[in-house]
């Protein structure tokens, strides 16, 4: 029976993989959000959920606490933030651009981004390695984003987006290497419709449409992807 956690659970993607896990008996999910997780009445697995904040270390030390080392087979980590300047994306929401700019890239959405992007997920794993170590061959996968990229950047802009996520793929690239018993895979789950903007992008799919293309890549990815970087399709992108 494995055991699951999927954080960011209450939307977005998260909550795509929580319903997609959810429909299968034998497994154990272990749902976290800051928000209240809501779940559906027809699940099949067995589900738990926590209230965890990513930007509050005794949050998360709360949470390691209470899971007690239980084994953890399956991490799904889903928690991001966009990077937008909060006062011009409120002005212009139907402008995610204007919102990233170098002109109006302010230091409280660069730290705040740092820290929920970066930040927050080195200390969520960190204190989630005791679980993972106990399990057999143990996988964490993480959604990242192409735009975290050097190699794929050739436009600019979303400075605190970009740079969180390049540190994130730095991270959880060293956690593989410094823990090479459990399997770290980055994931850019493509342009997906969430609540990390206001207005839905062109081009952005359902995150429905993402996990299901993602499930078998999950299932499949092992010890040989370990700390390797694949767009949603499988197909590895440049550092």
């Amino acid at each position: 029976m494995p055991t699951i956690l999927i954080s960011g659970a209450a939307s977005g993607l998260g909550y795509a993989f929580l319903e997609a896990y959810s429909h299968q008996e034998s497994n154990t999910i272990i749902a976290i959000d800051r928000a209240n997780i809501r779940l559906s009445t027809n699940h099949a697995a067995t589900i738990t959920s926590h209230i965890v904040d990513v930007t509050d270390e005794r949050s998360i030390n709360d949470l390691a606490t209470a899971l007690d080392g239980a084994p953890i087979d399956l991490f799904v980590h889903s928690v991001g933030n966009r990077g937008l300047v909060p006062a011009v994306e409120n002005a212009q929401p139907e402008s995610v651009a204007a919102a990233e700019t170098l002109d109006v890239m302010d230091l409280s959405t660069l730290m705040h981004t740092f820290q929920v992007n970066a930040a927050g997920t080195f200390l969520l794993i960190r204190s989630l390695l005791p679980n993972l170590r106990r399990a057999n061959a143990a996988k964490v996968v993480v959604m990242s984003s192409r735009m975290g990229s050097l190699g794929y950047n050739t436009t600019g802009s979303a400075y605190a987006y970009r740079a969180s996520k390049a540190a994130l793929n730095a991270m959880v690239k060293s956690f593989s290497i410094d823990v090479p018993e459990v399997v770290f895979v980055l994931c850019h789950p493509g342009r997906v419709e969430s609540k990390l903007v206001k207005y839905k992008e062109e081009g952005a799919i359902s995150a429905q449409e993402s996990v299901l293309g993602l499930l078998p890549l999950v299932q499949r990815w092992d010890e040989n992807d370990s700390g390797r970087f694949y767009d949603r399709f499988g197909q590895a992108i440049v550092w």
